[in-house]
């Protein structure tokens, strides 16, 4: 898994990713967008204006056909990063990570900023994963990379402890199933996306335990049901904290 020039890792996968983030478990694609065999994934970060339209594309996209109001977002926003998975030239997978900033703080403040200003009571330090979107029948590797850089970003580099997350009500089970959320801050409309949220807590210190114990193994966890198994092995962190460090998008 050599990174070829602005990648941050590359990886082959072949299995499809179904109970996605913005979709209905029942619902089944009639049509693949993109081939299922074995194809080679690049996660990069966007750090110039048509990297961040081109995920922006793809998250309205994916949450337009959902009645989802997003915002574009094109511009950079200091404490903002945002992460893109690509095969084939094609724009597959984006997510956006924000870290805690005493100006700007996080976006999940407009809707639970109490809930939120409890836990920097505590001296916890807070980032926000955001704007996630997956396109149809894609591995479900591209989720847990673009997840597990996010990690990696925020908690090896830059020392922060939790991570905090809007989602809407349909999808808490997913991301307690999957990735061990828990509730923390209940149900409040979400004027950003014109639907209800609710507000969910992860410890890093917990998802990086969860990786020493299962990341890498994929298939080799058959009575896992999470996504760590399809997290990157834990050899693998040190190229990629490398690579971030330098600021190679």
């Amino acid at each position: 898994m050599q990174p070829l020039d602005d990648t941050i890792i590359s990886f082959e996968a072949a299995a499809k990713l179904r109970d996605l983030v913005i979709r209905e478990p029942q619902e089944t694609a009639t049509a693949y967008t993109h081939p299922i065999d074995t194809q080679v994934f690049h996660i990069r970060m966007a750090s110039t204006a048509g990297k961040r339209e081109a995920a922006s594309l793809l998250l309205r996209k994916m949450y337009g056909w959902r009645g989802y109001d997003v915002d574009p977002e094109t511009t950079h926003v200091p404490n903002r990063i945002t992460l893109y998975a690509e095969t084939g030239g094609v724009t597959v997978g984006t997510m956006s990570l924000c870290l805690d900033d005493p100006k700007l703080g996080l976006p999940a403040d407009e809707n639970f900023r109490d809930e939120l200003d409890a836990l920097r009571a505590q001296g916890r330090r807070l980032c926000e994963p955001s704007r996630l979107a997956i396109d149809k029948d894609v591995s479900k590797r591209v989720f847990a990379a673009l997840i597990h850089i996010s990690y990696i970003y925020a908690h090896n580099i830059h020392g922060y402890s939790d991570y905090v997350i809007e989602v809407n009500p349909r999808h808490v089970m997913f991301y307690k199933r999957m990735l061990g959320f828990r509730d923390f801050g209940g149900e409040r409309p979400c004027s950003r996306v014109g639907a209800p949220a609710v507000l969910l807590r992860l410890q890093l210190d917990y998802m990086g335990e969860q990786i020493r114990r299962f990341g890498g193994q994929m298939e080799q966890a058959p009575g896992e049901r999470t996504f760590y198994p399809y997290f990157f092995p834990l050899r693998d962190e040190p190229g990629i904290t490398g690579r971030l460090i330098q600021g190679r998008d």
